[in-house]
């Protein structure tokens, strides 16, 4: 996981290089800032550096207690990786259904805000469903 944290520490730093020459040369070609792609590429780096360091920080705290993964040894085998990763739900429709409350939401913006207030009710309800799926009924842990 470290190397993936370096990853995006390192392109997010790249953006933060490219954000400067953008806003420079925006300067220079038109005596202003152009503010659509300098506000895209400053959030990528907030974004980017954001993952990297909560990926840096699991990777420490898993190597103190776990010590190196398979991936980060140069001894390490495919094999040591093998077994179960977790639990992925195969039937569930909650998916789907919290993305057509999003997308609800999200045309709702260009419409009118009674759609948003309804799409976000409706985003809370289908969350709800889809994290409590496995608390009742037959698939009941």
């Amino acid at each position: 996981m470290k190397t993936q944290a370096y990853l995006f520490m390192g392109v997010s730093t790249f953006f933060g290089l490219a954000a400067l020459l953008y806003i420079y040369w925006s300067w220079q070609d038109t005596g202003a800032i152009e503010w659509t792609g300098t506000t895209a590429l400053v959030v990528s780096i907030g974004f980017g550096w954001m993952i990297g360091y909560w990926l840096w920080q699991s990777a420490r705290r898993s190597e103190h207690f776990h010590g190196l993964p398979a991936e980060e040894r140069l001894d390490g085998e495919i094999a040591e990786n093998a077994g179960e990763y977790g639990f992925f739900s195969p039937h569930s429709w909650w998916p789907m259904f919290v993305a057509l409350s999003v997308a609800f939401t999200a045309v709702g913006v260009a419409i009118g805000w009674w759609m948003v207030i309804i799409g976000g009710f409706a985003i809370i309800l289908t969350a709800i469903g889809w994290v409590f799926e496995y608390y009742r009924k037959e698939f009941q842990h």
